[in-house]
């Protein structure tokens, strides 16, 4: 016999199995669905994150290279002072944060401490000078004033390996650095390309005067313009941010300043495409002359 009966939502008693199909085909699971509930999503860990007190004192005797350390303020006295004591003969970027950040980063037992480990092994920019010059070969260095963004320094990295540079230079603090956003970014550059991290960059640029080195900033305050700018012979490049440009005090102890001529309105261009301006334009002068 036919039941015409209906619901409360207006459909026959015999219909209501194929509407429960329906939602079936959509996903739901009826008997345990509640609109009320928000999905979970489960964090994937960051393959660059190491946490836990002891994890981050065992990477640091085995000379794990280490972008930065953050520890949680008011952390358990006792670890702190084991951490520190296992920390004190390196000058590693140290931030202290809130549980919460920490929380954000992993849900696994942390102990008050998240390291970011470096997927490369960063070099020093005087022994790479060194042996250049031993050498008697050219040398091309790239400096990074920092330049914050990851997907920036990745896209500047793959144009200096293109373009034959020896080295980039970029301070410990205040930049980005080799993560394996950057290398992902940099199509695998940053694995074939030194990168040096210095805890003084005005030092490390002096350095590289001292040894013959010319520095070069771009900067838009430049009066120079870059086609007009010698390029060829032993040079440092200096680049800076696109927010605040290259430090004022790194700028007076350059060797020469020049600037990208633009017509436009803009005032700016983005740092990954002004540095690979420069960049060609070094090789042209190289091959083809000025």
């Amino acid at each position: 016999m036919r039941d015409d009966r209906r619901d409360d939502r207006g459909f026959r008693g015999g219909d209501r199995r194929s509407d429960d199909r329906r939602d079936d085909r959509r996903g739901y699971d009826r008997r345990n669905f509640d609109q009320d509930q928000k999905p979970r999503y489960e964090k994937k860990e960051d393959a660059d994150v190491i946490f836990g007190v002891r994890a981050v004192i065992e990477a640091n005797k085995a000379k794990r290279g280490i972008n930065k350390i953050m520890i949680q303020k008011g952390m358990n006295k006792e670890l702190f002072n084991e951490l520190k004591e296992a920390l004190k003969r390196n000058d590693y970027n140290l931030q202290f944060v809130p549980i919460e950040k920490l929380n954000a980063i992993t849900r696994q037992n942390h102990q008050g401490v998240v390291a970011y480990s470096s997927p490369v092994e960063y070099r020093n920019i005087e022994e790479i000078v060194d042996e250049k010059m031993e050498k008697g070969e050219k040398i091309c260095v790239l400096v990074l004033d920092r330049i914050t963004d990851v997907r920036n320094f990745g896209g500047i990295a793959r144009t200096a390996e293109c373009q034959g540079v020896d080295a980039i230079l970029i301070p410990a603090k205040g930049s980005a650095l080799v993560t394996s956003d950057a290398i992902k970014t940099s199509a695998g550059a940053l694995n074939r390309i030194p990168v040096c991290k210095t805890d003084d960059l005005k030092n490390s640029l002096f350095y590289l005067q001292q040894s013959g080195i010319r520095l070069i900033a771009c900067t838009e305050k430049a009066k120079s313009n870059l086609y007009e700018t010698n390029l060829r012979g032993n040079i440092a490049v200096i680049m800076g941010s696109e927010e605040n440009g290259i430090t004022q005090d790194l700028i007076n102890m350059s060797d020469i300043d020049t600037k990208i001529p633009m017509r436009g309105a803009i005032a700016s261009l983005n740092v990954g495409v002004a540095a690979g301006m420069l960049l060609y334009e070094k090789t042209r002068q190289e091959l083809y002359g000025i």
